[in-house]
């Protein structure tokens, strides 16, 4: 069943919770013992969140939500793999979710990692590796721009993962290009807590 608010309003649920987070005012809505019986055999949330794993970016607190209300995966880096993209597909085309938020964050460590391997030519071992090629083509885009901040490569890396989400699913791009979901790039700002749209495909 879909939710029956639009993308941009999804959003701007998401902009009023970090606005409360921000100035200190948060309500923390939804976590009590009757949400938790309301949720037992079903879920709409309105928004999709796809986040960098760091312990500083706990979705739920940055946007003042509450159970039930946004389906949220996590990788380092917020980097791209089937199973990320499987989830995200859910989420769209399953829970009807009308808003995906690809969320980045200062000082990155997989960002990070990612310039220090470009720059020194030694690359981490296994499963690391991994993780640094698939951010490689955002941070190369950043010092192609001539951008060599890593928060500067935070924001490109949430631009740029979001176009490849909408590159590599057809199921999400036909969302977004029926107006029923949209697709949003955000950086978040530890210092204040704050959430930045940096990019934006269906908001209208």
């Amino acid at each position: 069943m879909s939710t029956s608010i639009s993308p941009a309003e999804a959003w701007q649920r998401l902009v009023q919770g970090n606005e409360r987070f921000v100035a200190g005012n948060a309500r923390h809505p939804n976590q009590g013992a009757e949400r938790r019986h309301d949720l037992v055999s079903v879920q709409h949330p309105f928004a999709v969140i796809f986040g960098c794993s760091d312990s500083r970016l706990a979705a739920e607190i940055i946007f003042d939500v509450g159970l039930g209300d946004v389906f949220v995966v996590r990788t380092a880096g917020h980097v791209l793999d089937d199973s990320v993209l499987g989830s995200l597909e859910y989420g769209v085309s399953i829970l009807g979710v009308p808003l995906i938020v690809v969320l980045g964050h200062d000082n990155c460590g997989a960002v990070t990692a990612t310039k220090e391997a470009l720059e020194t030519g030694d690359m981490p071992q296994r499963f690391i590796r991994d993780l640094v090629e698939r951010i490689t083509p955002s941070v190369l885009v950043s010092l192609r721009e001539g951008r060599t901040g890593i928060n500067d490569m935070v924001v490109d890396h949430a631009r740029e993962t979001a176009g490849r989400l909408l590159e590599s699913s057809p199921v999400i791009a036909a969302a977004v290009h029926d107006g029923s979901t949209a697709v949003v790039g955000v950086a978040y700002r530890l210092d204040e807590g704050r959430a930045q749209l940096v990019s934006d495909s269906g908001l209208g």
